[in-house]
């Protein structure tokens, strides 16, 4: 054997276990988080114990003196690019792990929960391509400059090193606390683990010792590869426990909601005939940590379906229609656990982080054909139900049980079934709460927690404004012609709703008057959606009129864009075509363009059109100078 070969293979030994917790990291960033937690925790190990180079044997040609090659690498160097080279590979075909990784039974590994921030992290993290997580991980883990990081993308087989940086560079910015910080934390940290049982309510028997005893010394073994670490993971692994006791449920006390000025789900306390049932407690806990093989798990969108990393607090167990349902709350999530008889349980995870006495007001408890039915805050005296789409009909009131659980509700019809009704509940606080919170409006949209309804201009349009409850007349017959946009809405993880009727238009030719409308949805994860709506006089109360413009991710609408500008081609009686267009909050004025070229003083417009297929480009002037494109449809 070539001597220099058996000191490079040495030398990568070497390496490997003075550096394994940081190469593990590494491969753990590289991974595809599709393959979960615990999966890639077992497979960054097994990809690093792997790394090991073989010696190889060469002979020399007879006769000739042996040829000076190029300096060999260094030990870690070699070690570091044979590991991002199999890590990248795995991005797009996460199938079956290495061969020989270390293997666990009965438990699942998973790494400290970190805070939001490491959360927020890791979305972001799961959303890009494996080159941009190993860039990110070349700079902040082995701190590396660009263009060293760049060698060894190219060299690792990464396709497009420049832009996978380029896209790391945008998501470190974003990162408000710092990626390089982030990275280091227990989250992206797979060599100290914290342990969860798996398949519980698969299992016919206990399991035996003999088999306990192996699935820890197996977890020892990874853990024990870790210089320095043997200390950390026990405490990890009695928080988890911890997490699993019933007895360890947090309990709000009954009447607390009256007493704090935090009145969201932290006030609600627990309820239902089987709150005090240890036994269905702790198969929820268990399910939620270690989903059995089945289990319908559905969650909104930008939530975690982590495990829970610290006793959560019961809101609810009791039972609902002939299912068992338990309701748990972690500070940031909503975890609806579901056991029908004879059934497969599910989980239905919701984000509902800075809820407050409205967004707290209620969560969907139980769901059938047709209907559902709420689970009522503490603080709410009286519920009923009304249909948007009928503004002049009185609400109807429902029945609460005393556990907080209402009559059946209708709920708004499936997509594609048409609009002929729009149910929505209207709560009432409690005076206790001082008397300064009216009725409002909740929207069911197929999620655990339905969505606040609100009417008005947004906050910071001018002094004194912002969104008001939608209760009065004027909101509900502004509603009335909006509701039926909010199917569109279903499965998006939106937390409320505003309508605002931003700009009221005389029509040419005594046409009537119109009504400009900005329905902005804003989500429990940030971002937010708009669409403007034209509405001309109507017969009926519930007509829809027409969709002007529409867009994602903006801030038109609301508290930090106040501003917004819509156009439509409209026919008058007399059969000529007009362009039509408006602007809310700090339009001075409209400038239009191409098709249509036209310039009006104040926030309306109207000018002849050739027809109804001209396009005009309409610009609305700020009142500080700058420029607002009207929204596209």
């Amino acid at each position: 054997m070539d001597a220099r070969t058996r000191a490079d293979v040495e030398r990568a030994e070497a390496v490997i276990v003075e550096h394994y917790p940081r190469l593990v990291r590494l491969a753990y960033l590289v991974l595809p988080p599709s393959m979960g937690r615990h999966r890639r925790v077992l497979t960054a190990h097994g990809l690093v114990q792997r790394a090991l180079p073989r010696a190889t044997r060469r002979r020399a040609a007879r006769g000739l003196p042996a040829q000076r090659g190029p300096a060999p690498e260094s030990g870690y160097d070699l070690v570091r690019l044979r590991i991002l080279r199999v890590a990248l590979a795995y991005e797009g075909r996460p199938g079956p792990g290495l061969p020989g990784v270390p293997v666990v039974w009965g438990l699942r590994l998973f790494p400290l929960a970190g805070g939001a921030d490491e959360l927020a992290l890791d979305q972001a993290l799961s959303a890009v391509p494996a080159a941009v997580r190993a860039a990110l991980g070349l700079w902040h883990l082995e701190g590396l400059d660009e263009d060293a990081a760049r060698a060894v993308l190219e060299r690792a087989g990464a396709e497009d090193p420049d832009a996978a940086q380029r896209a790391a560079g945008q998501l470190d910015r974003e990162t408000v606390t710092g990626a390089a910080a982030l990275l280091n934390s227990g989250e992206f940290d797979p060599c100290t683990v914290q342990t969860r049982p798996t398949d519980l309510l698969r299992r016919r028997q206990r399991v035996r010792v003999a088999v306990a005893l192996a699935a820890v010394a197996a977890i020892g073994a990874v853990v024990a590869a870790v210089p320095g670490g043997d200390d950390r993971p026990a405490p990890a692994a009695t928080a988890a426990q911890q997490a699993l006791d019933p007895a360890r449920l947090l309990r709000t006390p009954n009447e607390q909601w009256a007493d704090t000025s935090r009145v969201d789900f932290t006030a609600w306390p627990a309820r239902g005939r089987q709150a005090g049932d240890r036994e269905l407690l702790g198969r929820a806990l268990r399910v939620w940590a270690a989903p059995p093989e089945g289990t319908r798990i559905t969650a909104t969108a930008g939530t975690s379906t982590r495990p829970p990393g610290h006793p959560p607090q019961l809101l609810y167990a009791g039972l609902i229609d002939n299912v068992m349902v338990v309701v748990l709350y972690d500070g940031e999530r909503l975890v609806r656990y579901a056991e029908p008889e004879d059934a497969t349980p599910t989980l239905h995870f919701a984000r509902v982080d800075a809820a407050d006495v409205t967004t707290a007001a209620g969560l969907v408890i139980g769901r059938g054909n047709g209907w559902m039915r709420y689970l009522l805050a503490p603080w709410i005296s009286d519920v009923a139900s009304r249909d948007l789409l009928a503004p002049d009909v009185p609400p109807h009131g429902l029945h609460v049980a005393p556990d907080g659980v209402t009559d059946r509700i209708p709920v708004p019809p499936p997509a594609g079934a048409g609009c002929g009704r729009w149910p929505v509940a209207q709560f009432r606080p409690s005076t206790r709460l001082g008397g300064s919170t009216p009725a409002f409006l909740l929207a069911d949209l197929d999620d655990l927690v339905p969505v606040h309804l609100t009417s008005g201009p947004p906050a910071g349009g001018a002094p004194g404004a912002g969104p008001h409850e939608a209760t009065d007349p004027a909101a509900l017959r502004t509603w009335a012609r909006t509701a039926c946009s909010l199917g569109a809405l279903r499965g998006t993880g939106v937390r409320a709703v505003n309508d605002w009727a931003f700009a009221e238009q005389p029509l040419p030719e005594g046409g009537g008057r119109a009504t400009w409308v900005c329905t902005r949805a804003d989500t429990w994860r940030g971002p937010g959606s708009v669409a403007v709506r034209f509405l001309p006089p109507a017969v009926r109360p519930a007509d829809p009129g027409r969709l002007a413009g529409r867009a994602a991710s903006t801030a038109a609408c609301g508290r930090f864009g106040p501003q917004v500008v819509g156009d439509v081609n409209w026919r008058a009686p007399s059969g000529r075509w007009y362009l039509l267009a408006a602007g809310g909050g700090p339009v001075a004025g409209l400038d239009a363009s191409g098709g249509v070229r036209a310039t009006a003083r104040a926030a309306a417009l109207a000018a002849p059109a050739p027809g109804p297929a001209a396009r005009a480009e309409v610009v609305g002037r700020l009142r500080d100078g700058r420029t607002v494109r009207a929204l596209r449809p």
